[in-house]
């Protein structure tokens, strides 16, 4: 099983939230299992689970979207992990991410949860911040605006537009992580100009 990854994308559950902001982790593990030629299906576990490899003899994946709210998401992760007896090291978060500009990825393992409830739930229930993290920017509300609020708005039109491609790097970058490492992978996004 070491060439096996879990790739959870973060969100909320049911039609209400699909299109919005804080959903975004889960739109790119939906890019994903396209990208693999694989559907999510019900879980003994508290997931909708698709299962495929990248290619064949290549690494195997396990897409994660947990089904409970954004802030208990660490019980259904946590709960994927020991199904496949998988340690931390092969998890893989994708999240939307407030502090990075719309139309924008960045990669990192560990660090704090920057008020992303999802995250610190994961934190918590793995007893670590120790993974890898895909931060999908979504950018800050307009003026004033209430961050929490912000995240389960949808995206304006002109986002929708570039949704596509952030969506695809997003996923892209996952892939990276897991054929490149994590410092290649963040050479490759980090420097990245639009």
């Amino acid at each position: 099983m070491s060439e096996t990854w879990v790739v959870v994308g973060l969100g909320n559950p049911g039609a209400k939230y699909e299109a919005t902001r804080h959903n975004i982790g889960q739109l790119a593990v939906d890019e994903l299992a396209s990208q693999i030629g694989s559907r999510f299906q019900v879980h003994k576990t508290n997931n909708r689970v698709a299962e495929g490899w990248l290619r064949p003899g290549g690494p195997k994946l396990i897409l994660v979207k947990p089904n409970s709210f954004m802030n208990l998401s660490g019980g259904p992760v946590s709960q994927i992990l020991s199904f496949y007896g998988l340690e931390v090291d092969r998890l893989i978060v994708l999240h939307d991410e407030l502090d990075i500009p719309f139309d924008s990825v960045k990669l990192k393992n560990g660090g704090g949860h920057g008020g992303h409830n999802g995250l610190r739930s994961i934190a918590a229930s793995l007893k670590t911040p120790d993974f890898t993290r895909v931060r999908i920017g979504i950018g800050r509300p307009p003026g004033s605006g209430d961050p929490a609020a912000f995240v389960l708005t949808p995206f304006n039109k002109t986002e929708q537009a570039a949704l596509p491609l952030l969506v695809s790097d997003a996923a892209d970058a996952a892939v990276a992580v897991i054929e490149e490492g994590l410092t290649a992978a963040q050479q490759r996004f980090h420097g990245r100009v639009k």
